[in-house]
């Protein structure tokens, strides 16, 4: 059993307890769902750097990465250092985040923001928009065709944006639909926790045009942004490079402005 298969058993026995805490009514009450929310897809077409910044406290490959911070600070320098969007990870257990980071998060600035987390339940793509999500995120590894289409389905019917993340040729071809808005190309190889950007390159001609492309995992340098734009890529999701330092948003705005020069 490989780390993504243990986050997912884990996954499920929590969203069950969820369940029975709060129920769907209770959620669909909440006065976020009102919202309307900012799409992430439209934000990162007409941008000319395409960040998307990461609240990340820890993860299984670095263990603590920045447990010093507080979200609001993280997401309010990060909208000052004009990213595109902010991705704020919710799970507990292995990533150290929580729905409360969201809440916060989504009280502190109006970018886009993107719910990070292994959704393997209608459920939790409700409960991403009752706490503030503009996106989510679906992991092609952990869903079939049929549970994507699901999922994003029912998000773009609550006024979601729907990013979906693939690590190969496989799981992208598999996972091709209109319902969504976002292909991002996971560069760590999950089994392995190497980082290539390869990934990202050779499976960038398969990404039909209709789709914004987002590059995750591993880029720290500008240098890797200039090469994978050449490759039609908009979006890139940078979490670790930024978080590690002690302010992430002055981080962020130091990369942005190098990037535009």
């Amino acid at each position: 059993m490989n780390i993504l298969d243990k986050i997912v058993a884990d996954k499920r026995k929590e969203v069950d307890l969820k369940k029975s805490l709060i129920t769907l009514p209770q959620l669909e009450a909440s006065v976020m769902m009102e919202r309307t929310s900012v799409s992430l897809a439209a934000s990162l077409r007409k941008s000319n750097t395409g960040i998307i910044a990461e609240h990340k406290r820890r993860s299984p490959s670095k263990s603590v990465i920045n447990q010093n911070l507080n979200v609001q600070d993280v997401a309010k320098g990060y909208a000052n250092a004009g990213v595109c969007g902010m991705s704020v990870l919710t799970d507990g257990k292995y990533f150290g985040g929580s729905l409360d980071d969201l809440v916060l998060a989504r009280a502190s600035v109006n970018i886009p923001l993107l719910r990070k987390e292994f959704i393997i339940d209608e459920y939790q793509i409700v409960e991403a928009k009752a706490y503030g999500a503009d996106v989510i995120l679906l992991i092609a590894a952990i869903l079939s065709r049929e549970e994507t289409k699901t999922l994003s389905e029912l998000a773009k019917s609550m006024g979601l944006d729907v990013l979906l993340e693939v690590h190969n040729e496989e799981e992208l071809q598999k996972s091709i639909m209109p319902s969504l808005d976002m292909l991002g190309v996971n560069n760590r190889n999950l089994k392995t926790f190497e980082v290539s950007l390869d990934t990202s390159k050779s499976l960038s001609e398969q990404i039909p045009d209709d789709f914004v492309k987002v590059s995750e995992s591993g880029i720290s340098s500008i240098e890797a942004i200039q090469e994978l734009k050449k490759y039609g890529y908009q979006g890139f999701l940078i979490g670790e490079n930024f978080m590690k330092t002690d302010d992430p948003g002055t981080s962020a705005k130091m990369f942005i402005d190098e990037l535009k020069k």
